[in-house]
């Protein structure tokens, strides 16, 4: 298998980069460089692929951001991935219009799975990626949270992955929220889980990392992909040390 690739992340309110503790959007951190700019400090660090959440479209439900999305992709040498109030094909095939790779679908593959799976037939499964923020609940089942992780869903991961099974999805990214935005460790337990049930899932990893060591663990589970954001952000480590670990 090849190294796990490193997904630096660009979180997006207003057209500027913030980053969110545990998603809580009252508190939230700025950073003075632009979007894309910020992207174009990923290509040069090595990176090939950036993971850009449109965070006003979450909250929203709506995307709000596709220009500036779209203007990464075309300039900054990156691929994209990205996700964030996306509610509608012709939204999507925007996207996908303007140079985005792969997009990134969360509450909703959750609470209106028959719309996703459509849209995976319509457009193809390599070009989509099920987002499910997870929560542990008392008895340890990991289940996704829906509504800007304000309620936890009813079904299982287990279960949200069996039901797409069908549909020849090739990746999902999971995350922990108790870890994200922390910067203490990624639940390496969850993820060997993950890989474990569903070996021919690309996995991408999201939350926690706040070291070089939280990254070399991680790869050592050998997912697909490890998203990284605030750690680079506030200067933990740097990019290229992320990807040559």
């Amino acid at each position: 298998m090849t190294n796990p690739a490193i997904y630096p992340a660009i979180d997006l309110i207003g057209g500027k980069c913030v980053r969110l503790f545990k998603g809580d959007f009252s508190q939230r951190t700025d950073y003075d460089i632009s979007p894309l700019d910020m992207a174009k400090s990923f290509a040069q660090a090595g990176a090939e692929w950036v993971h850009i959440v449109d965070l006003d479209g979450a909250k929203s439900e709506k995307t709000q951001q596709a220009d500036l999305i779209t203007e990464i992709a075309k300039h900054s040498g990156l691929k994209v991935q990205t996700g964030g109030g996306l509610r509608e094909l012709s939204q999507i095939q925007r996207l996908f219009d303007g140079g985005i790779e792969r997009v990134v679908i969360g509450s909703l593959a959750v609470s209106n799975p028959a719309t996703v799976k459509y849209w995976i037939s319509e457009l193809g499964p390599d070009k989509f990626t099920l987002a499910l923020d997870i929560q542990i609940d008392k008895n340890g089942t990991p289940r996704p949270a829906l509504r800007g992780w304000q309620d936890a869903s009813e079904k299982s991961l287990w279960q949200v992955l069996d039901d797409y099974s069908s549909t020849g999805l090739t990746s999902v990214l999971v995350t922990d929220i108790a870890k994200d935005g922390v910067l203490q460790g990624s639940n390496i337990g969850l993820y060997k889980d993950i890989l474990m049930k569903y070996p021919s899932l690309d996995l991408i990893t999201s939350g926690g990392v706040g070291t070089i060591k939280d990254v070399e663990d991680l790869k050592a589970l050998k997912p697909h992909g490890i998203i990284i954001g605030k750690a680079l952000y506030e200067n933990k480590f740097t990019l290229a040390q992320a990807i040559s670990c």
